[in-house]
């Protein structure tokens, strides 16, 4: 079994018969090297003995938000792993996090965790299969949480069908994929745009545009999560951004290109994602323009700055750049020249003609075309799943070529 040595795990266990595979699940993980905390709901106290986890794991097992005098500091838990496994998740508990609900401690730890989530679902199949479960599948996994698949066999109802925990063995090994993914861009510098910029034309007004730069704080953070060094230079954006990431917060294009041409020399890899205006007033006016002065006013625009041109302009043999492309009519052609015309590596298209994909929400579909000429098309999914195969996807690459 491949070494964990190190890696702070947290293991949640809801109420389900197939609880008893948490306990297998824990043994093999502690055997591994994991650090291992272990979270029991009220109801899985009656499936599986909290003596026996806390004897495999070494550690008190939490089931509770207050131990005696003392108050379990959930949120520290949830802050400190390198990953929370939920084995087995019941239908009623995906169901409470779907919901944003907080009555145990296993939902506190959950809304407090900073790490990734993987769940492990075990149900009857008629409950795995019923339209709230999977909307409820669907809520979490549009925020980010890993679902991992269900087996099919004899269920506690008696029944064979879908909605079997994932045994211990298969969990254990996509665990150990995982941590084996992380580092794997150590040493490695990225640079990452996000967000839109603002262009403005009198000191209250701008042209702008709707991007919240949720997709490029997902990409600078899966790239961290890989052990790169990551500088994002971040747009107007209220969306947060985690800690370990350096950040150059900007407004404009022009300040977002001057942040990017200092950077840039020094990285690996950079993924221009943030929104930036191709046009800015040619004149910014030194005091607000009153209504009364603006009847017929024209405000005249010129180009802002070229920023993926610039990169591609300069960029060296063991560089890789990667753009994106958002496109509303004939999509896919308009990317392509875009890939080429900037001498990138990578183009991600997105269209606004894919429902749940642009701007402002939490979901995005995407295509990505290398100058290899391979594409790589995915269906609708959260943004911090697209980020990640993205990011995936740039790791492989950066790995086959010389450096």
């Amino acid at each position: 079994m491949g070494s964990l040595f190190g890696k702070r795990i947290l293991i949640g266990v809801s109420g389900s018969i197939a609880a008893y595979k948490a306990i297998l699940l824990l043994r093999q993980l502690v055997q591994a090297g994991a650090d291992v905390r272990v979270i029991l709901t009220a109801a899985a106290s009656d499936f599986v003995s909290p003596l026996v986890l806390e004897t495999l794991s070494g550690k008190p097992v939490v089931n509770s938000l207050v131990h005696g005098s003392a108050w379990a500091n959930h949120v520290m838990l949830g802050r400190d792993a390198d990953l929370m496994i939920i084995a087995p998740a019941s239908a009623n508990t995906i169901a409470k996090m779907a919901g944003g609900l907080c009555d145990n401690a296993l939902l506190a730890v959950f809304l407090s965790a900073t790490c990734p989530v993987w769940l492990a679902p075990a149900m009857d199949e008629d409950m795995w299969v019923h339209q709230a479960t999977q909307h409820n599948l669907d809520v979490l996994k549009m925020r980010g949480v890993s679902i991992l698949p269900v087996g099919t066999g004899h269920l506690a109802s008696g029944l064979t069908g879908a909605g079997r925990m994932a045994e211990p063995e298969q969990i254990v090994a996509l665990v150990q994929d995982f941590f084996g993914r992380i580092g794997i861009l150590s040493g490695k510098t990225v640079l990452v745009t996000a967000g839109p910029t603002y262009e403005p034309f009198d000191p209250v007004r701008f042209v702008g545009n709707y991007s919240s730069g949720k997709m490029g704080i997902a990409i600078a953070e899966n790239f961290m999560q890989m052990g790169a060094r990551v500088h994002l230079v971040l747009g107007p954006s209220s969306a947060s951004v985690p800690a370990g990431i350096e950040v150059s917060r900007v407004q404009s294009a022009q300040q977002m290109f001057e942040a990017c041409q200092h950077l840039w020399p020094a990285c690996n890899i950079a993924v221009m994602a943030a929104a930036v205006a191709d046009y800015r007033p040619k004149i910014v006016q030194a005091n607000k323009i009153k209504k009364a002065d603006s009847e017929g006013l024209v405000v005249e625009l010129e180009r802002t700055p070229d920023i993926l041109k610039h990169c591609g302009s300069v960029k060296h043999d063991s560089q890789l750049l990667v753009g994106f492309a958002l496109e509303t009519q004939d999509e896919e052609n308009n990317a392509i020249s875009k890939l080429r015309a900037k001498n990138a590596d990578m183009i991600v298209l997105n269209s606004l003609r894919d429902a749940g994909a642009g701007f402002g929400g939490d979901t995005n579909k995407i295509t990505i075309f290398e100058k290899n000429g391979e594409v790589h098309r995915y269906e609708l999914q959260s943004k911090q799943q697209a980020a990640r195969s993205l990011v995936e996807l740039i790791s492989k690459r950066l790995h086959e070529s010389p450096q």
